[in-house]
């Protein structure tokens, strides 16, 4: 039941927060995100705050390469070395994703279970596809 009322909450945020997301209204979905991290990790009050400290930090970073990797996509009439080097970077950048899950794997389960991490995941996961379906609609 507390997980169905807490789909519920995040799913009126995102409906709301998507449609201001275009004017700025990224804290909300921000907001969203959390309030569904929190209530499927169930985390306790002993964990939180060295959960939230190690997944902001995690997020941040991966926020950056991910950021690096859309603008090295979003290059036109490039020359055929141009489009070679940006491939290598994009693959090496996507290596650093890869380096920093195993970094932050291994630090998240100094404070949560290894079935909260798989759960972190799971989430995240779920949460991109109902912002996805949202943004569709």
């Amino acid at each position: 039941m507390r997980r169905l009322i807490g789909f519920c909450l995040v799913w009126l945020l995102l409906s709301g927060g998507v449609a201001m997301a275009q004017g700025g209204g990224r804290q909300q979905i921000e907001s969203a995100k959390i309030g569904l991290i929190t209530n499927r990790l169930n985390l306790t009050s002993d964990q939180a705050p060295g959960f939230w400290s190690v997944y902001n930090e995690y997020d941040d970073k991966r926020s950056d390469i991910r950021r690096k990797i859309r603008q090295l996509n979003g290059g036109q009439n490039l020359t055929d070395e141009k489009a070679l080097s940006n491939i290598k970077e994009i693959n090496e950048l996507k290596q650093q994703l890869a380096n920093l899950d195993e970094e932050y794997s291994k630090k998240f389960l100094k404070v949560i279970s290894p079935k909260q991490l798989n759960e972190l995941y799971n989430t995240e996961r779920t949460f991109s596809k109902m912002l996805l379906e949202q943004l569709k609609n």
